[in-house]
C-alpha cells in the first residue's frame, strides 16, 4: 500500500495522550473507553461503553490501547 493511500487522522482529530489514561490502580470510566476507541463522547457512546465495561470489565479498555 502506498503512503498516499493510507488515511491518517489530522492532529486535531487525535485524542491527546493526556486524556487517555489507564493504570492498575485507576478505575476505568465509560469516558475513558469512549475516548480510547476514538469516538466522540455522546449519550449513546457512553451507554455502549457502560455495557461493554459491565460485560468485559477492565479488559474492555486493554483491547483499545496498545
Amino acid at each position: 500500500m502506498s503512503e498516499e493511500s493510507v488515511s491518517r487522522p489530522k492532529p486535531s482529530e487525535v485524542t491527546p495522550d493526556s486524556l487517555l489514561h489507564t493504570g492498575a490502580s485507576d478505575d476505568v470510566t465509560p469516558e475513558d473507553l469512549v475516548l480510547s476507541s476514538g469516538r466522540d463522547v455522546t449519550p449513546s457512546t457512553l451507554e455502549w461503553a457502560r455495557r461493554r465495561l459491565e460485560k468485559e470489565g477492565r479488559a474492555a479498555i486493554d483491547t483499545q490501547l496498545p
